[in-house]
């Protein structure tokens, strides 16, 4: 079992949301309408639906149902000062996580056996912590649309008509904003950079076969090589045009902005400051759902 973090007790989401996504999320709350846009593209019935097939397809975790899982969401729920929601695993090939909240029900994260099959449990803990962010951050009401792009408009194209491009392109530039304040919370969780940018080395190339064999001091060092080759305008247009269709950042730019972070005064100042510190306050969350 992996070591249980110190409690961060009376953390905010302002203590650790990245630049990007308080910059991002500024510029959405200037469109008018979109919290009503998404309740009108997803409804209640919608979002009931999403959470009766997940209760029908899942596994529910609990303390008599696969126990270390739910021990490691409460030490990560205690980390980052929040209320536990329910945690289910699912079985599916891809490795993925995701999180799901109606307002005025419990929230919920989903777990992949793929991505459990690949990790360790500091690991699972950290996608754990990660998904636990956005509640942090109450990413909730865009996080819903956004998914609703990617994922619905497959399946009812008819949505995807009704969002201009426009609207889709600013969704999913706040969406990989979103992502680097969620990395710095499972961070903050496990208070151990290694475990956060090891999920991401093993989501670039790992298998259950290959992940043991796979080297993290490398893998870091080609993050800083990225970071590095792309520091002229042309680096940073060319990485600019790798990433605008995506709803998250390369994993190799999520381990440079970890590595980072980690090495800063102002990570190290927040842990002390909450460390040592208590209010009393946990976070609500909004609706919303959000893959790892």
């Amino acid at each position: 079992m992996t070591r249980a973090p110190i409690p961060l007790r009376g953390l905010q989401a302002d203590d650790f949301r990245h630049p990007l996504d308080r910059q991002a999320t500024q510029s959405l709350k200037q469109l008018p309408g979109l919290d009503l846009l998404v309740r009108s593209l997803l409804g209640s019935a919608g979002e009931q639906f999403f959470a009766l097939n997940n209760l029908a397809s899942s596994v529910r975790v609990g303390e008599t149902q696969l126990p270390h899982l739910q021990e490691l969401l409460v030490q990560a729920c205690s980390a980052l000062d929040l209320e536990v929601p329910q945690l289910y695993v699912q079985q599916n090939p891809v490795p993925n996580a995701y999180t799901f909240a109606m307002r005025g029900k419990q929230p919920f994260i989903v777990i992949h056996t793929a991505l459990i099959d690949l990790l360790e449990p500091e690991e699972i803990q950290a996608v754990i912590a990660h998904e636990l962010g956005h509640l942090k951050c109450e990413h909730g009401v865009y996080l819903t649309l956004a998914n609703l792009m990617v994922l619905a408009a497959g399946l009812l194209p008819q949505w995807g008509a009704l969002l201009s491009q426009s609207l889709q392109s600013q969704m999913l530039e706040w969406a990989r904003c979103a992502e680097f304040s969620c990395d710095r919370a499972a961070l903050l969780a496990l208070q151990d950079p290694r475990p956060v940018m090891s999920v991401l080395m093993k989501l670039s190339g790992g298998s259950p076969k290959l992940a043991p064999l796979l080297n993290l001091d490398a893998f870091i060092e080609q993050a800083r090589d990225y970071h590095s080759l792309g520091a002229d305008d042309l680096g940073q247009a060319l990485k600019a045009m790798q990433t605008q269709a995506l709803t998250h950042p390369l994993p190799v730019l999520r381990a440079r902005e970890i590595d980072r972070w980690a090495a800063s005064s102002a990570y190290g100042d927040l842990l002390r400051r909450r460390q040592s510190g208590y209010n009393g306050e946990t976070t609500s969350v909004q609706g919303g759902w959000r893959n790892w």
